[in-house]
């Protein structure tokens, strides 16, 4: 049974199956999960097992299984770093399968994976995809941990999102320190602003505006002092396509609208710091630009999610040069 990730959040026990395959780049979400799994499971026996523990030495695993709890409670298994490696133990696990749970998680796992193939189509089993989240999901999760609290108001909702850009952890990171220093339940923006990390991505945010910019010999520079983050080359795809459909909304806003009046309306509202920036982006880059950019942008993310042997940054990086280029033309 494939899973909703959403529906799950909102309630671990809208899961049924008693073996359960979260996969996915989303670490943050997969975390919660884990959290919320061990909370519901507070009172039982919680055993975790790496699946290189598993595969090295399966009878270890199997024992584990099959014997009945010496604490008198119900065993609740956590696989970590599943692949196809194990599946085969699984599927003997299965067929003798009690009173006990598992839950397994792994990294991105592509159509052709035989673990999540029968994780899809097994009816003893559950599957949750964890995708990177969208703005509108991170919303979400910052209205749900800070309900109740005065001044959520949309700029410091976008204030928290800018600061954290699509990375879930570090957006609950930041929530717990909101919970605990605005313990009134009263966000003040000013506050709000100090309080915040400056953003883990702003060299590559400095890279970005560069490129869109057109800036040659800036972008050059930026492109080797910036460090790149493997596991983080989608989400950085993310940041330059957010950008790009935000100057594509107001290229086609309504005419007769002067530019101050467009950037109003939009919604979240382009961050106060970073609005000299917008405008002279908007300037320079027309439909016919942006399209060439999002299609790039769409084929390596289909590189990036189908190939693991590529040098991944050097595709990102490629993709710069290329906005800076695009940018002049």
């Amino acid at each position: 049974m494939i899973y909703k990730s959403f529906l799950v959040e909102e309630n671990i026990n809208n899961l049924k199956n008693k073996v359960i395959l979260f996969y996915g780049e989303n670490l943050g979400l997969k975390n919660e999960f884990k959290k919320l799994l061990k909370h519901k499971n507070r009172g039982n026996e919680i055993i975790s097992f790496t699946q290189e523990q598993i595969v090295k030495n399966s009878n270890t695993f199997l024992t584990e299984v099959s014997n009945i709890s010496l604490f008198d409670k119900k065993k609740i298994f956590f696989i970590y770093d599943a692949s196809d490696k194990i599946l085969e133990i699984l599927k003997n696990v299965i067929k003798d399968f009690d009173d006990q749970e598992i839950y397994l998680f792994s990294n991105s796992l592509d159509k052709r994976s035989k673990l999540r193939n029968f994780f899809e189509k097994e009816k003893l089993c559950g599957i949750v995809p964890c995708y990177i989240d969208n703005e509108t999901a991170l919303k979400k999760v910052i209205m749900r941990r800070l309900n109740g609290f005065e001044g959520l108001t949309a700029l410091n909702i976008n204030l928290i999102l800018q600061h954290v850009g699509f990375d879930r952890t570090k957006l609950n990171n930041e929530l717990d320190k909101i919970l605990v220093c605005f313990d009134e339940k009263k966000i003040i923006t000013e506050k709000l602003s100090e309080l915040l990390d400056p953003i883990s991505n702003d060299d590559y945010n400095l890279l970005r505006d560069n490129a869109l910019a057109g800036n040659k010999n800036k972008t050059n520079d930026l492109l080797s002092e910036t460090y790149f983050e493997t596991d983080k080359n989608i989400f950085y795809l993310n940041i330059i396509n957010q950008r790009l459909f935000r100057i594509w909304e107001i290229n086609n806003t309504e005419k007769g609208k002067n530019l101050d009046e467009k950037m109003n309306n939009l919604k979240p509202p382009i961050f106060w710091k970073d609005k000299n920036n917008f405008i002279n982006q908007t300037k320079i880059w027309n439909n016919k630009k942006i399209k060439t950019i999002l299609e790039e942008t769409y084929n390596i993310e289909k590189k990036l999610k189908s190939n693991s042997i590529i040098n991944k940054n050097i595709l990102v990086k490629k993709l710069i040069l290329d906005i800076c280029e695009c940018a002049n033309s």
